[in-house]
């Protein structure tokens, strides 16, 4: 995962926490859930990356190894 992709989805979990929190805090359901789903959508951002980031790791191993 770059710097760059891992600040994106942490300022997105960031913003969606804050999101979520002053939803609560109002009362507004609407806000809390779509600050919830913004923590969701930064998650799956870093599982994405994470996953990238092992598979790239097997493929240059495999690489290694043939050559």
């Amino acid at each position: 995962m770059s710097i760059e992709d891992k600040i994106k989805a942490t300022a997105k979990s960031v913003e969606g926490k804050l999101e979520a929190a002053a939803g609560e805090l109002t009362g507004d359901t609407q806000m809390k859930v779509e600050g919830q789903a913004k923590q969701v959508e930064a998650a799956a951002i870093q599982t994405a990356e994470d996953l990238k980031d092992k598979a790239k790791g097997v493929l240059d191993a495999i690489k290694e190894k043939i050559n």
